[in-house]
């Protein structure tokens, strides 16, 4: 599949998203700069970075290294819990790290510890989005009673939410809280939630001649939830790529949801 017709979520700002993001959680070092790079050649044109996870300037330099146009990759970064109060001095410490002058999404990594902090921290995000340091703002591992929050206070809804998620922790009631809200949801640990030898996903998996792992990937992308797969190593990069060939029959989509009790 051209990578320009992969598909994408919609974020306010006509900022498109894609549905496919490559996962850089502990991928530090040169092994981190090899799998960006590996990754982007294999097709992705979403990376996920955060400032907790001590890669921003690896994942730059992959970003630079190949050969890529900046409009064509859609990087995110994540303000940390410790960072209350120093958001702007944040944001500008991962664009010098990544060498951007802006990224695509910026998230509230966790809610703040502090309730009273939520909405200051928020109101800080959207400033720096106003700004063009960030083209969309949006949050991480919050609850809906957060999310609600933060809209009621501001009016401002978070463009972006992302959980952790899998055909074992499918929730149709939260994925429509999501959806009625506008908020696209983004699922991390796709696996790492998942049981792979599930009978459901090996039977589904044979069907197409493909692997359980790319049907769960599948999965998420048919139901319009942003995935973020990680790996460092290159085979399985690829294969998390190579999801376009086939896609899942609503009977199936059921039956996978069904994993979620």
């Amino acid at each position: 599949m051209d990578t320009l017709d992969q598909p994408t979520a919609l974020l306010p700002g006509d900022v498109r998203m894609p549905l496919l993001g490559f996962g850089t959680w502990q991928a530090t070092g040169e092994a981190g700069h090899a799998a960006v790079l590996a990754a982007l050649d294999a097709g992705y044109r979403h990376v996920d970075t955060a400032t907790m996870y001590g890669n921003e300037a690896e994942v730059g330099r992959a970003v630079r290294d190949s050969g890529l146009r900046r409009e064509d990759v859609f990087v995110t970064t994540k303000l940390p819990p410790d960072r209350v109060g120093r958001e702007r001095e944040t944001i500008e410490s991962s664009l010098r790290a990544l060498g951007l002058d802006h990224v695509d999404l910026w998230l509230v990594h966790w809610p703040p510890s502090a309730a009273s902090d939520s909405i200051p921290v928020w109101r800080e995000l959207i400033a720096a989005r106003d700004e063009g340091l960030t083209r969309a703002v949006g949050v991480s591992n919050y609850g809906t009673a957060q999310l609600d929050e933060l809209i009621q206070a501001t009016g401002e809804v978070p463009a972006v939410n992302q959980i952790r998620w899998g055909p074992s922790l499918y929730d149709r009631r939260r994925h429509a809280e999501h959806r009625d809200r506008g908020v696209v949801l983004e699922g991390y640990s796709p696996f790492k939630t998942t049981d792979l030898s599930d009978p459901v996903l090996t039977r589904i998996a044979a069907a197409h001649d493909v692997s359980p792992a790319q049907v769960v990937l599948r999965w998420h992308v048919d139901h319009g939830i942003v995935v973020i797969p990680k790996s460092v190593t290159p085979e399985r990069i690829r294969a998390n790529a190579d999801i376009w060939g086939f896609s899942l029959t609503a009977e199936e989509m059921r039956d996978i949801d069904a994993l979620g009790g």
